[in-house]
């Protein structure tokens, strides 16, 4: 696949859902990412999880900061990001998400069209010709 590609998927599936142990019809969308605050305990260099780690007191680096800063022209950039694909059951309305996220430019979800592919490439090219 292409990074220029938008990729396509339609608004509802049908899947097995884990929490009601059979397939139903799914609402798919997008994950969005949760934010991160400094006073959640749970956060990256929260006072509670460095302790729990060990991060707090004694002497040493502990691993943070032993090697010199990336140069900037040696940083690499990915040029798409991983969509996280959401399912959401109409049953039980419990989401559960796609074991891996796919890398595409754009991620649309969309009404899915009824009739074969070629019926609807051809009705397409009719529509733009006019």
């Amino acid at each position: 696949m292409q990074h220029n590609e938008i990729m396509k998927v339609p608004k509802k599936t049908r899947r097995y859902c884990p929490h009601c142990n059979k397939h139903t019809e799914q609402k798919i969308s997008q994950a969005k990412q949760g934010g991160r605050s400094s006073t959640h305990p749970q956060s990256k260099w929260g006072n509670s999880r460095v302790r729990k780690r060990g991060l707090r007191r004694g002497c040493g680096n502990h691993g943070r900061f032993s090697k010199p800063a990336i140069k900037s022209w040696k940083r690499k950039t990915k040029a798409t990001k991983k969509a996280v694909i959401l399912y959401t059951c109409s049953v039980c309305k419990k989401s559960t998400q796609a074991k891996k996220g796919i890398r595409t430019s754009k991620f649309q979800v969309e009404e899915k069209q009824e009739g074969n592919k070629r019926e609807n490439k051809i009705n397409d090219k009719i529509a733009k010709n006019g």
